[in-house]
């Protein structure tokens, strides 16, 4: 089995920073982590995470010109992403509809249930 490759993008370096912790050693996860959608979108080219967090709210490039851009290039088209936002739920998917979204993650979300929650929705049984 190989290890998992999660990217985040999130502008606010707290949240990077307790989202990749708790991927690391709650999943045992690589992670990757980005301050900017431009950085994201260059990181995610390189490395062909197997999914990506992102922010909707960002500085410059959002998460929605973040994932346009994804869906742009055919290599970063495949990969799962999914939306951390601390807007509606419902809200931000008729948004992102077209754009290959796989589910959202509302913020403040519980550490402890973060991997649980990714393993579900990307259906990863390990």
């Amino acid at each position: 089995m190989s290890t998992r490759c999660i990217l985040i993008i999130d502008d606010e370096e707290d949240i990077r920073e307790v989202t990749q912790l708790t991927l690391e050693l709650e999943g045992g996860w690589q992670v990757l982590a980005a301050s900017s959608g431009s950085e994201g979108v260059n990181l995610a080219r390189f490395h062909h995470p197997d999914a990506i967090l992102l922010d909707v709210m960002m500085p410059e490039m959002d998460g929605l010109m973040t994932a346009k851009v994804l869906q742009d290039f055919p290599d970063t088209q495949p990969i799962p992403v999914l939306l951390l936002t601390a807007k509606g739920a419902m809200e931000v998917m008729d948004k992102f509809q077209d754009l290959g979204i796989t589910a959202t993650i509302s913020k403040p979300f519980d550490p402890l249930q973060l991997v649980p929650t990714i393993k579900q929705l990307l259906a990863w049984e390990e």
